[in-house]
């Protein structure tokens, strides 16, 4: 795919300012680069959408930005702060949360400790905050005592969204939920995150389900390679032909 629309997602000029930027982002794993040199913005209220197929760097974008991975140069900057190469619990205490592809819930825990877990930076649990993500997810509330390893991927992946909002984020990293999912959980989920981010949550979300995610989302870039190759507001993303046919399967014109 080539670039056909402007390098730069369109910002409005009364956008407010950046909760995130990556600026010449580089991410090598040894002598192999994986994301090479990326400018991504994501400003305040916003959901923005990483799309790109498996092994285009999204992955490592997002453990970038959230410490576990140390860039190769460039910057990763949270409201004008400077965070690569900071641990991650010290990215977590900023008010970033990150649920991870593949859910990596806390199989022999129950329900309650896998949140409870989510909320380690605090010396209690807020009993608030426990009430939110029950809220949000009535069946976790439901199974509180149950492991998490018996729960449905569906159930796990609700699990996962909600141990990451236990740290109080205000930016959301989401990596892959709908993955292995079924049509109808996954848009149970994408509802969510839409109230999520009513609630007042900026979020990140990379997402090979392109419809859902462009649907969903205000702007969007896309990852080919370790390179952004496109970006836009949403809905120009949707109707390009290019787009379309590389990730919504449809003929190119």
């Amino acid at each position: 795919m080539t670039a056909e629309v402007p390098m730069a997602a369109p910002v409005p000029a009364n956008a407010p300012a950046p909760v995130l930027e990556l600026r010449g982002l580089h991410v090598a794993y040894g002598a192999i680069e994986a994301v090479k040199g990326i400018d991504l913005v994501v400003n305040e209220g916003e959901v923005v959408t990483l799309l790109g197929a498996n092994g285009a760097g999204k992955t490592t974008t997002l453990q970038a930005i959230s410490g576990l991975l140390r860039p190769r140069q460039g910057e990763v900057r949270f409201r004008d702060q400077r965070i690569d190469g900071i641990p991650p619990h010290e990215v977590v205490s900023l008010g970033i949360g990150h649920s991870p592809e593949g859910r990596r819930v806390f199989p022999l825990m129950s329900i309650l400790e896998n949140l409870q877990m989510g909320a380690y930076r605090f010396r209690r649990v807020p009993k608030e905050d426990l009430d939110r993500v029950f809220g949000l997810f009535p069946v976790l509330a439901q199974r509180r005592s149950q492991e998490a390893g018996t729960l449905s991927g569906g159930e796990q992946q609700m699990l996962a969204i909600g141990r990451a909002l236990m740290g109080r984020p205000s930016l959301l990293l989401l990596d892959e939920p709908s993955m292995g999912l079924a049509p109808l959980i996954v848009a149970q989920i994408f509802d969510i995150i839409r109230e999520i981010n009513t609630q007042g949550t900026t979020v990140l979300l990379v997402e090979q389900n392109a419809a859902q995610a462009l649907k969903l989302a205000t702007r969007g870039y896309v990852l080919e390679t370790g390179s952004i190759v496109m970006s836009a507001p949403a809905p120009e993303l949707l109707s390009n032909p290019r787009v379309r046919a590389a990730y919504l399967g449809e003929a190119a014109d």
